[in-house]
C-alpha cells in the first residue's frame, strides 16, 4: 500500500499559502538576480558565461516535460545558435547521460564544462578551470528555477486536485510533451543514422542495432536496461573489431 494515498490527510507544509507563495518568489528571484548581476558586471552580458546562465534558466522553465522534452532546445541553442560545442559533442553527452545513473537532465553540466573548455573563457591555460566554472554556472540556473516551481508550486497543485478546470489542461500539455519527445527520438535517429549530416553516408550498423533493439522491446518484450546493456556491448565489439574486419576485407 502507499505511503500517501488519496485518503492521506494533508500536511501542514502542503497547504497553500499566498504569502508562503510571495515569500518563495521573492527569495527565488533574489538566488537568480544575485548571481546574474554579479556575472555581467564582472564579464558583460555579451559574456558566455552571462549567456549560459540567461540561456539555461529558459530550458529550465520547459522541463515541466521532462529532460526529454528540453534536450532539442538545448541542442538547438548550446550548437546551433551559440556554437559552444559541436554537434558530436552533443551527442556524446547525450549517449553518456542515457547510458549512466543519475536523471538526464544532467547533461547540463556536461554541455557546459565542454563548452566553457572549447570556448577557453579564461584562457588557453586555464581550460579546466573555465570548464569548472561553466559547468557550475549552468548546473545552478537550470536547477534553480526547478527547485522553485517543486517549493512554491507543489501546494498549488495541490489545491486544484480534482477540479477539472485545471486538470484538462494538463492533459493537454501531456499530450504536447509526448509530440516533442518524439521529436527528440527523430532528432537522435537522424545524428545516429547520418552522423555527418543528411548528406553524409549513412550508419547501416547503427540502423540494425535500432531495429534488433525495438524489436526486443516490442516483440520480446526485454527490460530497457538489458537492451541497453546488450546494445553497448554489441556496438563495443563493433568499434574494436571494424579495424580488423576492413583490414581483411581491404587485404
Amino acid at each position: 500500500p502507499a505511503l500517501i494515498d488519496e485518503d492521506t490527510p494533508k500536511l501542514a507544509h502542503t497547504e497553500f499559502r499566498w504569502w508562503r507563495l510571495s515569500l518563495l518568489l521573492v527569495i527565488g528571484g533574489l538566488l537568480w538576480i544575485i548571481p546574474m548581476a554579479w556575472l555581467t558586471q564582472i564579464y558583460g552580458w555579451e559574456n558566455a558565461l552571462a549567456q549560459m546562465g540567461w540561456f539555461f534558466t529558459k530550458a529550465a522553465l520547459m522541463t515541466f516535460g521532462g529532460a526529454y522534452a528540453v534536450l532539442p532546445y538545448v541542442y538547438q541553442g548550446a550548437v546551433e545558435h551559440y556554437h559552444w560545442l559541436l554537434p558530436q559533442q552533443m551527442i556524446d553527452g547525450l549517449a553518456l547521460g542515457e547510458t549512466t545513473p543519475g536523471p538526464l537532465i544532467m547533461v547540463v553540466t556536461f554541455v557546459g564544462f565542454v563548452a566553457g573548455w572549447s570556448q577557453a573563457l579564461f584562457g588557453p591555460d586555464a581550460l579546466l578551470w573555465a570548464g569548472i566554472v561553466a559547468a557550475t554556472v549552468v548546473t545552478y540556473f537550470t536547477f534553480l528555477p526547478g527547485f522553485l516551481l517543486v517549493l512554491a508550486g507543489g501546494p498549488m497543485i495541490e489545491s486544484t486536485h480534482g477540479n477539472l478546470k485545471f486538470t484538462a489542461p494538463l492533459t493537454a500539455i501531456t499530450a504536447a510533451v509526448v509530440g516533442v519527445i518524439l521529436n527528440l527520438a527523430l532528432f537522435f535517429a537522424w545524428h545516429t543514422f547520418w552522423p555527418q549530416g543528411g548528406s553524409g553516408v549513412f550508419d547501416c550498423f547503427s540502423a540494425l542495432l535500432a531495429a534488433l533493439a525495438l524489436l526486443a522491446l516490442l516483440r520480446y518484450k526485454m527490460g530497457v536496461i538489458k537492451v541497453i546493456a546488450l546494445a553497448g556491448l554489441i556496438g563495443l565489439a563493433f568499434k574494436f573489431l571494424q579495424p580488423w574486419f576492413m583490414a581483411i576485407i581491404g587485404g
